[in-house]
């Protein structure tokens, strides 16, 4: 079993930043790929981001490489999501994931143990 946990989101105008975390208990932390995805009212989840259990492994979703960066410290069980130069349709629930699975994955069914999500909103 892995515990998820995120916090730091908030309310931010466009432009400015934000560190989300994703603090992880339960089952060792080196053995899980972490990814964050978000969901906007009325869409489907979407996948943002994924560190692979070593660190070495990173994907992003296009609109936002360049401007999230992602990172894990596994001394600390967590893996944080900075996000830099936030635009309106940024807004979402985000929420961090733990895969598994060998290889890094984008689609949320590759995923077992979730996180409660934690809310950003970006203002115009």
């Amino acid at each position: 079993q892995v515990q998820l946990v995120e916090s730091g989101g908030g309310l931010v105008q466009t432009g400015g930043s934000l560190r989300l975390s994703c603090a992880a208990s339960g089952r060792a932390f080196s053995e899980y790929a972490v990814g964050w995805f978000r969901q906007a009212p009325g869409k489907e989840r979407e996948f943002v981001a994924v560190v692979s259990k070593s660190g070495s492994g990173i994907l992003y979703l296009k609109s936002v490489r360049g401007r999230f960066t992602i990172s894990r410290d596994n001394a600390k069980n967590t893996v944080y999501l900075q996000m830099d130069s936030l635009k309106p349709e940024d807004t979402a629930v985000y929420y961090c994931a733990a895969d598994l699975n060998e290889a890094v994955h984008t689609s949320p069914e590759n995923y077992e143990f979730w996180g409660q999500g934690t809310q950003v909103t970006v203002s115009s």
